[in-house]
């Protein structure tokens, strides 16, 4: 099993993450730093991860969290800021977050030490379709919004199709649900900005089909086997 796949395995990050930590030279095996591409024998390699040792778990966990605003959505964080793993019951277990939330977004944040799992709702390539209510400042013209449904330029690359639908508009503000199957770093809020309106708020309310239900801000649950059978098959 390569390396990275076993890492994720073992809770301790996704898959690219884990690509990450081996760059900066923080897992061996058998005592040697290892390298990226790196096949485990997993009855005879002994893999540390900052000196301490890991193994894939038995029994995978799985959470849900109604992430609130200002919380980043990291294991660690070099700013000293409130990260959600503070959040997470003490016996939670070695989990990470998965995907990613910005510090002032809040709403569905999925939580496990399942690689597999974690690594097929993040992957571009399965486009899983995640929406969010979004509250932007002022109204906003049924052209504009096709320009976001067909596609905008970010970084250089034109973001996937989306599905866009207006909730309630005033002159004030305008809520819409918004739903992309990417997951790029503040995409919801880029795409906004490219036709010159600003997010104020944003919440991830659904990943497919699967919603919130009436889970409080701040608080986590476990999953129940049918939605983690759901998410294993979309």
């Amino acid at each position: 099993m390569r390396i990275n796949k076993y890492l994720a395995e073992c809770g301790v990050a996704s898959r690219r993450a884990c690509d990450k930590l081996i760059e900066d030279g923080k897992v061996a095996v058998n005592g040697k730093p290892c390298k990226l591409g790196y096949d485990v024998d997993e009855k005879n390699d002994v893999v540390t991860v900052e000196g301490q040792k890991v193994s894939p778990a038995a029994v995978h966990k799985y959470y849900l969290m109604n992430k609130p605003k200002g919380y980043v959505c990291t294991v660690k964080d070099d700013k000293g800021r409130k990260t959600v793993m503070d959040l997470l019951p003490a016996n939670a277990g070695r989990v990470y977050p998965v995907g990613r939330l910005d510090y002032d977004s809040e709403g569905m944040l999925l939580f496990t030490d399942d690689g597999e799992l974690a690594f097929r709702l993040t992957h571009p390539k399965n486009e899983i379709q995640k929406t969010y209510l979004v509250r932007i400042e002022g109204e906003v013209s049924e052209q504009l919004l096709n320009k976001l449904r067909a596609g905008v330029e970010l970084d250089g690359k034109r973001t996937g199709k989306s599905k866009i639908k207006i909730v309630e508009t005033d002159k004030k503000y305008t809520k819409l649900h918004v739903t992309i199957g990417e997951g790029r770093n503040r995409q919801v809020r880029r795409m906004f900005e490219s036709i010159g309106k600003e997010v104020v708020f944003l919440k991830r309310i659904r990943i497919g089909e699967m919603g919130l239900g009436s889970l409080e801000r701040g608080k986590v649950r476990s999953l129940s086997a049918e939605e983690i059978f759901y998410l294993k098959n979309l």
